[in-house]
């Protein structure tokens, strides 16, 4: 196992995988089912899932699939999308999942976080930011799958969260997302040293060197890949795969 997580974040819209370049254009990647079960041929410690339009649809998990998931799946999971209250939450959980990633709700409703981190644990609770810089150089944190701007700081809700119960953090930049460029290394050192909890980097992936730098120089205790663990490279064909552990030892050595 390797020291840092690094962890695969796979995109859903209901039962379809695919990948977003800066929140938009997503591309079908497959199946989630049979990408699961080269994960675990490829032995990974940790799996991400995010649906990323069932909150902006004002509909449910797509329980069915999740199910599925977590029947095939070796390695712990965790799942985001939807989930508006407790209940849901409960259901994700009882299915098999480890963790629940909040986003949406968070924001409308801060007294979830709370709720789900008394009642599960603060490790079972994951409170996700996504993140866009302005034109003035200015971060602001998005919601409803980066479609509403709620005037907040990313630093401060990252605070505001760990406050509420939140055992991690799941940073995104929007700007970033699916462009193989490399993470947001300033916004990631700014959370991350604002708070005591995890800070899980995600969105701009594109090689090892983008890891290593993301947690030496950003302080990142985790990494999220999406785009370099379903293509075979930039603007290249589906190819589900994972960097190779030695030399990901190496890099973050």
């Amino acid at each position: 196992m390797l020291k840092t997580r690094i962890i695969p974040c796979l995109q859903l819209i209901g039962d379809s995988l695919v990948k977003t370049v800066k929140f938009g254009n997503h591309g079908y990647i497959g199946d989630p089912i049979n990408t699961v079960r080269i994960f675990n041929e490829l032995e990974i410690d940790e799996l991400c899932f995010l649906d990323i339009r069932a909150t902006v649809e004002g509909r449910e998990p797509t329980f069915s699939i999740l199910q599925q998931i977590s029947n095939e799946c070796f390695m712990p999971l965790s799942y985001g999308g939807g989930v508006k209250d407790f209940n849901t939450a409960k259901k994700i959980l009882n299915i098999g999942f480890e963790k629940i990633v909040v986003n949406t709700e968070a924001f409308r409703n801060p007294g979830l976080i709370t709720v789900l981190a008394d009642h599960f644990g603060a490790q079972a609770v994951i409170g996700s930011i996504d993140v866009k810089k302005n034109i003035w150089g200015k971060y602001n944190v998005f919601v409803k799958d980066g479609m509403e701007k709620t005037g907040l700081d990313p630093v401060e809700w990252a605070q505001q969260l760990q406050e509420k119960g939140a055992g991690e953090i799941l940073l995104t930049s929007m700007d970033r997302d699916g462009t193989w460029n490399g993470f947001d290394v300033e916004l990631t050192k700014k959370v991350a040293e604002a708070v005591s909890i995890p800070v899980i980097a995600n969105g701009g992936a594109g090689n090892i060197q983008h890891i290593g730098e993301v947690v030496k120089t950003g302080h990142a205790s985790a990494v999220s890949l999406g785009s370099m663990v379903v293509y075979q490279k930039k603007e290249m064909g589906v190819l589900v795969n994972f960097p190779d552990k030695q030399e990901l030892e190496k890099i973050l050595h």
